[in-house]
């Protein structure tokens, strides 16, 4: 894992290489092991990075990096796991090789072989590219399938500009540091803002599977290489499958997963809950080293009814890991919060950064660089207890007003939900279920939901929100649609897009599509990225890839649900490899106690530092509403409340 920045200048100036560098090291922590930059011949681009130092610890193996003639240069972020085979292909086709063994020299010496399409199909791994061709006097950027790693950019008047932090792209003092006020509002539905929108007005990031071209006379173009919906053949293969065959292909490339991410020269661990992602991890990771796998666990002090410490302990003595453990409280956290807006450049309203922070702190303070987490399974295999919530309501009540009830009749009993909602803003939830149905407005958006758009519509005065003005280069990676003051239509984004590709999928490949867009790469795949990073610890994603990914999608819901056993055929897989009787306890998940802490001294602080915030006083907040939730102490306020403290923290730091 590293940083990377650059600057193409297409109004004929050079690179201000000491605005490079000061860039690339707003990210040292990215990279504590070194750092490089390069400038083109007619300084027209430059190139930054920023080394943290996992594979191939040679300084041949720094970066940037070029080819023999130094006509193509990249600077990258990540790993790339099949290097070793294509540096063998690359060879054998009369490449010469500077580096014993890194897997950056596979990017250029690919690029010149293969071409970018090629390459991005043949490169397994998580990373951020960007790579120069200075022949073609053209920059490619390139975000890895799933999303795991960052990249943002934006377009100037000088050119472009790209970086895996925002805080880098800021460091220059000529890009406008502002809210993008429609991407708040799509922030307060999902927590996070959808790719390509950021917080930061005219800041965007790439999504997932995504690259951008951008050429000397600056022209634009993106594309997408890679998309979380199975081909038909493949469709095919896997649904003529049996459970059998499904369980045996499912632990194939588990374990294949697993074992490639062993990849490093430094000493890797895990993330230990003692469930069966994490679990699973140290079963698999054990069998591949030939030292006790380090593992770390997070809980609290003050509510010791969250913590897995049980758990966690018997895989831990089971596979005899060396194992560590950390208990923090309120005052911990309260102590974090200052980093915590600063590491995460745009709000992402998820708390489990808390915990994140300090077993990530633990691990590295014990010597780790690498360490496996377990995010992705949930999503695959129906793994989260509201799936089969949104399951429920989706085959009940969802149909019976979508499908069957008159449309007169279902919008009447809509509003009538609405109005009683207005009065009573705890059924606001349930008030929303219905008025998606008679409205054909998808029963599941994402798994994690702030404000319904019910609620939505008593907090925010929408004529604050004016239409962005995105530059008209970005029109094919940004639908106007997502430009207007209606989360449902970035969600009607994802439903348009799978229809066109997959027109007989399930409701539950349905489900899964959307966290693969949205929720899964934008907010727990970021969260595990700027956390870990902030103390330069590069996390693995083992169940996110790709090709274990491609497979599980295809299977058919009544393959993935047995009554009501979530996670059915993942389950079923790591028999054997885990006991069973962890494989099968009620699943807890990863939290953080903010409602118990948000009940006392933290929760007034709070509720002071949202109202005395300058972006409250610019007017998007109905300021009634916005005291009344804050007030409130009762159901979902303390994620309202948090939304918003993260919201206005972050405004506050960065722009107000």
């Amino acid at each position: 894992m590293c940083g990377i920045v650059g600057i193409f200048n297409t109004n004929g100036k050079p690179v201000d290489e000491a605005l490079l560098c000061r860039m690339r090291d707003t990210m040292v922590h990215r990279g504590p092991d070194g750092c490089g930059h390069y400038c083109s011949r007619d300084g027209s681009v430059g190139l930054g990075h920023r080394r943290l130092s996992i594979l191939d610890l040679a300084t041949s193996a720094n970066q940037p990096m070029p080819n023999e003639d130094k006509t193509v240069w990249v600077t990258f972020n990540g790993e790339i796991y099949n290097h070793a085979g294509l540096r063998r292909e690359l060879k054998a086709a009369g490449h010469t090789f500077q580096t014993d063994h890194s897997d950056t020299e596979v990017l250029v010496h690919g690029y010149e072989e293969w071409g970018i399409d090629s390459l991005m199909q043949r490169i397994e791994g998580d990373y951020a590219i960007g790579l120069w061709d200075e022949r073609q006097g053209q920059l490619f950027l390139i975000r890895d399938r799933i999303g795991v790693k960052p990249l943002y950019f934006t377009l100037t008047p000088r050119g472009l500009i790209f970086a895996s932090e925002i805080k880098a792209i800021l460091a220059d003092p000529q890009v406008e540091r502002d809210i993008e006020p429609i991407a708040m509002y799509h922030y307060l539905s999902f927590f996070t803002t959808p790719a390509p929108l950021t917080m930061f007005k005219g800041i965007f990031k790439l999504p997932p599977g995504y690259c951008l071209q951008f050429k000397t006379n600056r022209s634009l173009k993106t594309w997408r290489y890679w998309n979380a919906i199975p081909n038909e053949k493949e469709r095919f293969s896997v649904q003529a499958n049996s459970e059998e065959d499904h369980i045996r292909e499912i632990r194939k490339r588990l374990i294949a997963s697993v074992e490639k991410r062993m990849m490093a020269d430094v000493p890797l661990g895990v993330f230990l809950s003692g469930g069966v992602d994490s679990s699973t991890n140290v079963a698999l990771m054990s069998r591949y080293m030939d030292r006790p796998v380090d593992t770390f666990t997070v809980g609290f002090k003050d509510h010791t009814n969250l913590n897995e410490f049980d758990y966690a302990n018997r895989i831990a003595k089971q596979f005899k890991t060396n194992h560590h453990e950390i208990l923090i409280d309120e005052h911990d956290m309260q102590g974090y919060l200052d980093a915590l807006i600063y590491s995460q450049d745009e709000p992402i309203a998820d708390w489990v950064c808390i915990p994140l922070y300090f077993v990530s702190k633990l691990a590295k303070d014990n010597g780790m660089t690498v360490i496996q987490v377990g995010e992705g399974s949930d999503e695959q295999f129906c793994g989260y207890r509201n799936y089969m919530g949104h399951l429920w309501i989706y085959n009940h009540p969802w149909q019976i007003l979508n499908k069957y009830a008159p449309h007169f009749l279902s919008r009447i009993f809509a509003h009538g939900a609405k109005w009683i909602a207005n009065q009573r803003p705890s059924l606001t939830r349930y008030a929303e279920v219905i008025h998606r149905a008679a409205y054909n407005r998808e029963h599941f958006w994402t798994g994690a939901i702030a404000f319904s758009d019910l609620a939505k519509e008593r907090l925010v005065k929408k004529e604050m929100f004016p239409l962005a003005n995105i530059p008209e280069e970005l029109s094919n990676l940004l639908p106007n649609a997502y430009l207007e003051t209606d989360s449902f239509n970035v969600i009607q984004s994802f439903n348009q897009d799978l229809e066109s590709n997959w027109p007989d999928h399930d409701i539950l490949a349905r489900m899964t599509y959307n966290e693969f867009k949205l929720r899964l790469p934008e907010l727990l795949l970021m969260r595990v990225d700027k956390i870990t990073m902030s103390v330069s610890l590069e996390a693995r994603v083992p169940f996110l890839d790709h090709n274990l990914v491609e497979y599980s999608t295809a299977i058919p819901m009544h393959e993935k649900i047995r009554g009501n056993t979530a996670k059915y055929l993942l389950k079923k897989a790591v028999e054997g490899i885990i006991p069973h009787d962890i494989i099968y306890r009620k699943k807890m998940g990863f939290g953080a106690p903010m409602d118990k802490w948000m009940q006392g001294d933290f929760g007034k602080r709070v509720q002071s530092s949202v109202l005395a915030s300058p972006l409250i006083k610019r007017g998007f907040f109905d300021q009634k509403q916005l005291e009344h939730l804050l007030k409130n102490e009762k159901g979902d306020y303390f994620i309202y409340n948090w939304i918003l403290f993260n919201l206005t923290s972050w405004y506050d730091y960065w722009i107000g």
